[in-house]
């Protein structure tokens, strides 16, 4: 894998986000771990799961880790879809996009019920094929 996902999966929305970054990753260069696995610890140990539920994490193949919109804008560019995300890293777009990705991340729930109907995928009820 080029690059390892440790998601919420938990969020519908961010479950949502990692089928439609699957559904695109043809080359199957991404990985996916959910953060509330049993045995996540146990796998990753260098994980922080604390720190990983306040904001996105993803472990290159190189060993070096990448933090929230990166990880996102990495993703995206290994699918080769979803450019403009590229666009949020800009210099004078970054510091900004990352005030708004972790204003997000603190309200993921909420944020999902209001769009989905849904606050949380429990026992299974959002599951990633």
């Amino acid at each position: 894998m080029e690059l390892t996902i440790f998601y919420d999966g938990t969020c519908p929305l961010c479950l949502n986000e990692m089928k439609q970054l699957k559904r695109h990753d043809n080359l199957n260069r991404i990985g996916l771990e959910d953060i509330n696995a049993a045995d996540i610890n146990q796998r990753f140990p260098d994980l922080d799961v604390v720190k990983a539920n306040t904001v996105l994490h993803g472990l290159q193949a190189d060993g070096s880790w990448l933090y929230g919109l990166d990880v996102t804008a990495k993703a995206w560019g290994l699918t080769g879809k979803h450019g403009w995300i590229k666009l949020l890293r800009l210099p004078l777009i970054k510091p900004v996009a990352d005030l708004a990705y972790l204003a997000f991340a603190r309200n993921r729930y909420r944020i999902s019920y209001l769009l989905t109907g849904k606050k949380r995928c429990d026992n299974g009820s959002c599951n990633i094929k």
